[in-house]
């Protein structure tokens, strides 16, 4: 499947991979175990709120996958890789969701606390910050800082609260807590949850405004887990090539074999930091994650926001398929399902879409459903022509 390219040789090589963070394509047979049969994050939204107008998306096969009819663009001249992926690690998480798609996969969930964290806990990380906290509780957290945000402002006392994710998660108004002692803060707490209270993130949530008005800002911070084995990007920065990312993504990887970083944010900084990234970096792998699916609308039930998000996306892929150069391959996949259309605000435990594009490509292959989200791992190494010891198969050659 890989062919020669004219012009180029194996060093120009680049892969792109996008992540539509929460953007799920059907419940998983193991979907009932997590409270999630039903659960569709895409397909309901497009019959909830449809039609939608993603010419881009749908150009690369994801009416097909949700069997849905969409309007599609001709741009990608009918040339493309397209299915979705079943996780082969347990839970529905954006760590180990992200680490599978980077060729790592987990035995073990990581633990959740939907009860709030146990007593041995929270009085370490008192000791820890030298004072007590509100909350410990399972909570939205837009929610939680309108409940509990008076008391912060008067106390002082950070809140704390984790969800339906492997999250220990840390807000406080930046007039009481500055955000360089909040982040000190986040650092101890993860020194801390190791071992069976080893969450696969610690959350620093600063926020802002007034009772009645409160808002989180962008000084967001993720404390994860080093991944426990090697990862594409270990495999891209051995091979000695650029591996860039772009905002959350640093976190989730520990800031491991990552040569170039971009703060991101929101949907549209990501994308301009993507485009940065486009135009600047001449090899080697880019990944930009986008959040707002996710922490916006899906964890907030946001279902038309989410249609909104998702044509906004589709216009950014447009202008991203014209600036590909011939040696470029782009990934757009997801980490788990977010369903806004479903009674919960929690992750929903689902396929992914698999899709591939490049201007090389010169013909259509639907690739199935693939058991593993390894498998886009094996094959952006493969593309790139890496030594990879990594899970999954390429779907480009079968190895």
């Amino acid at each position: 499947m890989i062919k020669p390219i004219p012009g180029h040789d194996m060093a120009s090589r680049r892969v792109i991979i996008t992540v539509l963070d929460g953007a799920g394509v059907g419940f998983l047979p193991d979907a009932a175990l997590y409270g999630d049969e039903g659960a569709n994050t895409l397909k309901n939204i497009f019959i909830k709120h449809g039609p939608l107008k993603v010419p881009n998306l749908a150009g690369l096969g994801l009416g097909q996958l949700v069997n849905i009819d969409l309007e599609s663009a001709s741009c990608m001249k009918n040339a493309y890789f397209y299915g979705k992926m079943a996780p082969q690690s347990p839970g529905k998480d954006t760590t180990s969701g992200h680490w599978e798609i980077a060729g790592l996969v987990l035995e073990k969930a990581f633990p959740l606390f939907p009860g709030g964290f146990p007593e041995t806990v929270v009085k370490s990380f008192e000791d820890a910050i030298n004072r007590e906290i509100l909350g410990n509780m399972a909570a939205s957290g837009t929610v939680i800082i309108e409940d509990l945000g008076v008391e912060h402002l008067e106390t002082g006392k950070p809140i704390v609260y984790t969800s339906g994710d492997s999250v220990f998660q840390v807000a406080a108004h930046e007039d009481i807590v500055p955000r360089d002692l909040l982040y000190e803060w986040c650092g101890a707490a993860r020194k801390i949850l190791t071992g069976d209270y080893a969450v696969g993130r610690v959350i620093a949530r600063p926020f802002i405004g007034k009772p009645g008005s409160f808002k989180r800002t962008k000084g967001r911070r993720d404390y994860s887990l080093p991944p426990p084995g090697e990862t594409l990007l270990d495999y891209t920065h051995k091979a000695n090539k650029t591996v860039g990312v772009i905002g959350k993504v640093a976190d989730i990887f520990a800031n491991r074999s990552i040569d170039l970083h971009r703060p991101g944010g929101d949907n549209e900084a990501t994308a301009r930091d993507l485009d940065y990234l486009l135009k600047h970096q001449e090899d080697g792998l880019i990944w930009a994650t986008f959040g707002d699916f996710d922490t916006v609308y899906g964890h907030r039930n946001d279902s038309k926001g989410y249609t909104y998000a998702l044509e906004k996306y589709d216009s950014y892929l447009g202008k991203m398929l014209l600036a590909l150069k011939e040696s470029d391959l782009l990934f757009i996949t997801a980490d788990h399902g977010c369903d806004p259309t479903y009674p919960t605000t929690d992750h929903t435990r689902e396929y992914v879409p698999l899709m591939a594009w490049g201007p090389s490509l010169d013909h259509k292959v639907y690739i199935g459903t693939r058991n593993s989200y390894a498998d886009l791992a094996a094959s952006a190494a493969e593309w790139l022509g890496i030594n990879y010891k990594g899970s999954g198969i390429s779907f480009l050659s079968g190895r």
